[in-house]
């Protein structure tokens, strides 16, 4: 019993790490950083989790230029007021300038909706993946754009974004399968 206990502790604070690293896109991590670009970049991290239809489906990415944040990524159709919701939090960061919000709404589309649900089955049932869907925000994000699929996110080692890729590919009627898994 305590070993099943030490290992959902050490599952639960591997989520949690992965989860920080989810949202955060390299560019807006790399280089020297003021403490006030600092304090922006935690807020916006922060404030992107806590948005209410954020999932699996949907992908916000971001990156901040001194006081001005540039949102990018995708959103399902379902979840388009998640595009304005995310601005909106963003704006209201004290320190923040600007937001240009580059998110994209994702055309609606059965054919994309039956892909989605698959690869969600497909990569998520293996139980070396499982792990990334644990916590309030999934690692690994699946985008579907007419029967195209990328996979977003971070995942802790090469093995599981080869075989989450591999698992994507096996999916019947997508046309081709982008893994921008990041390893961290």
């Amino acid at each position: 019993m305590r070993s099943f206990n030490r290992a959902v502790i050490y599952l639960f604070s591997a989520a949690l790490m992965m989860a920080s690293l989810a949202l955060a896109t390299p560019s807006a991590r790399a280089g020297s950083v003021t403490p006030e670009v600092s304090a922006i970049e935690s807020q916006v991290q922060h404030k992107l989790k806590m948005l209410p239809w954020y999932g699996v489906f949907d992908n916000l990415e971001y990156q901040i230029n001194g006081t001005e944040v540039i949102l990018s990524g995708q959103v399902v159709s379902e979840h388009s007021r998640t595009k304005y919701d995310a601005e909106s939090m963003v704006r209201g960061i004290p320190g923040v300038t600007k937001v240009i919000n580059n998110i994209e709404v994702l055309p609606v589309s059965g054919f994309d909706n039956q892909i989605r649900r698959a690869e969600f089955r497909t990569i998520f049932s293996r139980s070396d993946l499982g792990k990334y869907t644990m916590g309030p925000i999934p690692q690994v994000h699946i985008t579907v754009r007419n029967g195209n699929v990328t996979l977003e996110g971070a995942v802790i080692n090469q093995m599981d974004k080869t075989v989450a890729g591999m698992a994507a590919n096996s999916v019947p009627g997508v046309f081709s399968v982008t893994n921008n898994l990041r390893i961290g």
